[in-house]
């Protein structure tokens, strides 16, 4: 389980770093007239994201579940993926990748990198990760449960990204 702990803290860290990124960049975008849109929801965001490491260290522990190789060892190798796929989308972004959605009116949308193939690259990212770091320890309930209320949080999230979007940027 040490390891596992160390991998979850490993993930924490990444998040303090994308915080740092996260407002550097939205000083950069606010600075160019930004606009922040969805809020309300950002703060649940966050306690999302914080309480799933919580768990994924609870959840082991207390229900004592096993590392299974045949599941723990595909699963890491998602995570890993998921913060490849991450990083692609803000390297790709540049100062435009934010953690809140802030829009640049008169902005253009980026179609290169990750975003080739997909409209919303950094949430895919994001369910992967989310469904895969806990099960690499074989916490399924974990798992299921910040999967379902993941789905429920980028249903709000990706409308209000998509309805930023076509408010401010040019047609």
């Amino acid at each position: 389980m040490l390891w596992y702990t160390v991998l979850i803290l490993a993930v924490a860290a990444e998040r303090v770093v994308e915080l740092v990124v996260a407002r550097r960049n939205a000083a950069w975008t606010f600075a160019r007239a930004g606009v922040e849109y969805g809020r309300g929801h950002y703060p649940v965001m966050v306690a999302l994201h914080t309480a799933l490491l919580v768990c994924c260290l609870l959840e082991p522990a207390l229900a004592h579940r096993p590392f299974l190789p045949v599941l723990g060892w595909p699963m890491l190798t998602l995570v890993l993926l998921a913060q490849a796929l991450r990083w692609w989308c803000v390297t790709t972004l540049g100062p435009y990748w934010n953690t809140r959605v802030i829009v640049v009116p008169g902005a253009r949308l980026v179609g290169a990198g990750p975003y080739r193939f997909l409209r919303h690259p950094n949430y895919a990212a994001v369910v992967l990760e989310i469904a895969a770091l806990p099960l690499v320890h074989s916490a399924w309930l974990t798992a299921t449960a910040f999967t379902l209320a993941n789905a429920a949080l980028l249903t709000v999230r990706v409308r209000c990204e998509n309805a930023a979007l076509i408010q401010v940027l040019p047609a």
